[in-house]
């Protein structure tokens, strides 16, 4: 339990610095850098899928190496650079770059940091081991969003306060992954072979990670929410409460979700949370005064509260033991390299044909998704 709070501890104060900014990146990069949407969305595709594709190979290595712990560190030190690279922004390819590094420290950090949290809790226990870490990193990321209303409040228009003022937390988080403790192996398993056999991997996993990323195609980047709220005629501080509210609600119900899913399965978790997407993101295409906005943005938060640490938690259940952190890694990486086809597409959708677009079509996904994810698994 010490290590769960601490990476929880962890990810709360790196979610505070990362919502300070995140939520402010798309009506930044429009109106203070001159970006259009399709730019906000190739921005946030690039930046998650190269993260992405290092998912799975930080898995593999820490478990071959049997080692988690330094590959945490490292990511959620280059997530800190990230942030120092926004606040010296001056056009979007800085943006790109920032983001870039703060998703390349997502991408090294993820599997490793996810494995450690499975190997600190008994198997019976996981889910509400995944669902207390994120409920902790879903707190930093809410205080991370009223830190970020309250220095626009105090310094209208001024961007780059905030991204400064965001550094603190980041380096403090880094400073706290030091407490965990890991048992080391001796050095001689380091060079032991692993095999990641496709074909020998229970059936069940193989359709969830299959299913996972053609979801994925419809899972464009949340700044399409955040821009569609602008649409709709929020300015950037409402848009930040409007992010408050989303996370509030995913804290509140992560743990509960995850202690849920110990007790009637995973399935029937992910089932709902799926269809919660797809009903929300059919409400988004619709949506067209502030109240809507507001409903939709807390219900988005049940989605996320009961998918993302049940996800976790199924891959852990059914993967090999000595392969836990390269099929988590795998799952991230799948889900993420889907990302930026999801967004461009996304952002073309909304170029073309209005700002309703990119919703309907992920509303459509997302019910395929449960509908597959309740008959194939």
């Amino acid at each position: 339990m010490f290590n769960i709070i601490i990476l929880g501890l962890t990810s709360l104060l790196t979610d505070i610095s990362t919502e300070m900014v995140y939520p402010l990146l798309p009506v930044f990069l429009t109106t203070k850098l001159g970006a259009t949407p399709l730019i906000v969305g190739t921005i946030e595709g690039i930046a998650e899928s190269l993260a992405s594709l290092l998912k799975v190979f930080s898995g593999y290595f820490s478990d071959k190496m049997e080692r988690r712990k330094p590959f945490a560190i490292m990511g959620y030190s280059f997530s800190t650079i990230g942030k120092v690279l926004l606040y010296l922004a001056t056009s979007w390819p800085f943006v790109l770059a920032g983001r870039v590094a703060d998703r390349l420290g997502k991408g090294v950090r993820t599997a490793p940091r996810d494995a450690l949290i499975a190997e600190s809790a008994p198997p019976d226990a996981r889910g509400r081991a995944f669902g207390l870490h994120r409920a902790m990193d879903t707190l930093g990321a809410a205080i991370g969003v009223v830190l970020a209303y309250y220095f626009l409040t105090r310094h209208p228009g001024n961007y780059y306060s905030v991204f400064l003022y965001s550094l603190i937390p980041a380096v403090l988080g880094v400073a706290a992954l030091f407490l965990v403790k890991e048992k080391v192996t001796q050095v001689k398993n380091a060079s032991k072979k692993l095999s990641l056999n496709w074909n020998a991997l229970d059936k069940r996993l193989k359709s969830f990670l299959i299913l996972m990323f053609i979801f994925t195609l419809g899972n464009s980047s949340n700044q399409f929410l955040l821009l569609k709220a602008q649409n709709v005629g929020f300015d950037a501080k409402t848009v930040l409460l409007l992010y408050l509210l989303y996370n509030v609600i995913y804290d509140i119900f992560s743990y509960p979700a995850g202690l849920i899913s110990d007790r009637i399965g995973r399935k029937k978790m992910l089932v709902a949370g799926y269809l919660v997407y797809g009903l929300v993101y059919f409400g988004f295409g619709l949506a067209r005064t502030p109240a809507a906005i507001w409903v939709l943005f807390g219900v988005y938060g049940l989605y996320i509260a009961f998918t993302e640490g049940v996800e976790k938690a199924f891959v852990t259940d059914i993967a090999p033991e000595n392969l836990r952190g390269t099929l988590i890694g795998l799952h991230a990486t799948l889900v993420g390299i889907g990302l930026l086809p999801a967004s461009i597409l996304a952002g073309a959708l909304w170029n073309m044909f209005g700002a309703a677009a990119p919703f309907y079509f992920g509303g459509f996904m997302g019910i395929l998704a449960a509908i597959g994810i309740w008959i194939l698994i």
